[in-house]
């Protein structure tokens, strides 16, 4: 998983093309660097696939932003592209979600690393990775960690089949930061104050996170 990592560093220009194919170290680096800390849950652009982020037309995030940059966000199912799975450690998931693309091609993406978020269970006080990419003006923010975000809850719907052993979920959490996300390429700093959304995430038999004997169709909220 680690080109994707350094796959998204090159979409911001952030990266030599040539390192596409390595696997960069992981360690922070000065705003002068060639090649910056890669974000541990970073994804690259994916290819448009449909129309909004679920078909049931009931994806969203909403996100309040301050520090470097004030924002307010509030992004509806039919503006917004996102995807999920287990994250390559097999300790939680990670989701992606990217709102719509301006005339320049700037467009705003935030991810979320959740440990410890398990297939169709629901979850309280889940510690968050999160990395918010400016894709278009060369800036990454990232924690770093899971120690500055918490997901306060979160719960899974069971969405259905998608042929063979995959399996889809409609994943709905609400949670904060309490330290801020810092730019790799600056020295910059911005706080997700709070967030919620809803988004997918596909699990299969080859998917890093187990599947629990005791999951279901549907959690209850």
């Amino acid at each position: 998983m680690k080109w994707m990592r350094a796959t998204a560093l090159i979409t911001l220009g952030l990266i030599a093309p040539s390192l596409h194919c390595a696997e960069p170290a992981i360690a922070d680096a000065p705003a002068t660097s060639a090649v910056p800390a890669a974000a541990p849950d970073s994804l690259k652009p994916p290819a448009p696939s449909r129309a909004g982020c679920l078909p049931g037309g009931n994806g969203f995030l909403r996100a309040r932003i301050r520090g470097a940059l004030n924002l307010d966000l509030d992004w509806r199912n039919a503006e917004l592209e996102c995807e999920g799975a287990p994250r390559p450690s097999g300790s939680g998931i990670r989701m992606s979600f990217a709102g719509p693309v301006h005339a320049d091609g700037r467009r705003l993406r935030i991810v979320f690393g959740v440990a410890n978020a398990t297939e169709g269970a629901s979850g309280r006080a889940l510690p968050t990775n999160l990395t918010v990419i400016f894709e278009g003006e060369k800036r990454l923010f990232s924690t770093r960690g899971d120690d500055r975000c918490t997901v306060d809850a979160l719960d899974q719907e069971r969405i259905g089949a998608l042929g063979g052993a995959a399996r889809s979920y409609r994943v709905i959490a609400k949670g904060f930061c309490i330290a801020p996300a810092s730019a790799f390429n600056a020295d910059e700093r911005i706080i997700v104050s709070s967030f919620d959304f809803a988004g997918e995430v596909i699990y299969s038999s080859t998917s890093a996170s187990p599947r629990p004997p005791q999951a279901t169709g549907s959690i209850t909220q």
